[in-house]
């Protein structure tokens, strides 16, 4: 018989049967009647061409091939609940799953590589696929191939929710041995120096598009992709650079940066991790949000700018 023939719920009445050996208590347990679990037993020994059950006096003994059969229909029947159990129920400590996320490499550096650190023991099994974002996020959140996309505000994708992570402001940044941060900086003297700008794809990044809505008078020198490229492109220079509050705070002492207060009123950039609207009840999505806003809470900045100490 084709398996799309043959009726799964029988395997739970097999089940039943052999455990209980009599027709009565496995349609008592199952909470069927005596003549409904008579005619599944019928329909078993039609789908195995086997007896199963044999008569046997006053009680019902089962045949050789149905005893060689329970443990292998036992353990299906097993793994069946786990599965359909697995789309409502998630424990990561025993989870295998995948998540893919597209995320920004300032946004995996600041705050999925130390949640990443943080689940190698509680979520041991978990697998991450990290993305990086682009035009074409929209489309992936769109057609369900993303978990989660990590990203400003401005570029969400449309029809589907979002939760907010943090609110992250940007600063200055330079070699520590650059003059302009021997004193407060101010406009002129921030105009004055060459700049490290960012642009992703050929597309300015949230704080670029944000100083030129302001009225934008640097003098760019270099252009990189990524802001990660930036520390290097300032070493040994006078250039300045605008980059994440956090990111600044995490590569001051290895590039031996300086960091000071933008002297230019610029908007914060509110971070946002963003779900597919199918996907709102998914247990395995629900924590991993969970952790990642318990991970942004802990990256708060704590520092004193230069600016400030002067």
């Amino acid at each position: 018989m084709r398996l799309d023939q043959f009726d799964l719920n029988l395997l739970i009445a097999f089940d039943v049967l052999i455990r209980e050996r009599n027709v009565t208590r496995a349609a008592n347990s199952l909470h069927m009647t005596q003549s409904a679990m008579s005619a599944a037993l019928k329909r078993l020994r039609d789908s195995f061409g086997d007896d199963i059950l044999v008569q046997h006096g006053k009680k019902m003994i089962p045949t050789a091939h149905a005893i060689a059969l329970a443990p292998e229909i036992s353990a299906t029947i097993q793994s069946l609940r786990n599965l359909i159990a697995s789309a409502t129920t998630f424990d990561p400590a025993v989870s295998a799953r995948r998540f893919r996320i597209a995320a920004s490499d300032y946004i995996t550096t600041v705050l999925v590589t130390p949640l990443l650190t943080t689940l190698q023991q509680a979520a041991p099994l978990i697998e991450f696929e990290l993305l990086l974002p682009g035009p074409h996020s929209g489309r992936a959140m769109d057609d369900g191939e993303l978990d989660l996309l990590l990203t400003p505000q401005q570029f969400l994708a449309k029809d589907h929710p979002a939760d907010f992570l943090f609110s992250e402001r940007h600063v200055v940044v330079g070699c520590a041995n650059n003059p302009v941060f021997q004193r407060p900086l101010t406009i002129e003297a921030f105009e004055k120096c060459g700049h490290v700008a960012v642009e992703i794809e050929g597309n300015p990044v949230f704080i670029e598009a944000a100083i030129k809505a302001a009225g934008d008078r640097r003098r760019i020198e270099v252009v990189a992709s990524s802001f990660l490229q930036v520390p290097w492109m300032l070493r040994g220079t006078n250039r300045l650079a605008l980059i994440h509050e956090r990111l600044a705070m995490l590569l001051e002492r290895p590039f031996s940066l300086a960091i000071a207060d933008c002297p230019i009123n610029l908007p914060a950039m509110n971070e946002m991790m963003q779900y597919h609207s199918a996907r709102t009840g998914d247990q395995g999505l629900l924590w991993l949000r969970e952790r990642l806003r318990e991970a942004a809470t802990q990256s708060i900045p704590r520092r004193h700018t230069l600016a400030t100490m002067v």
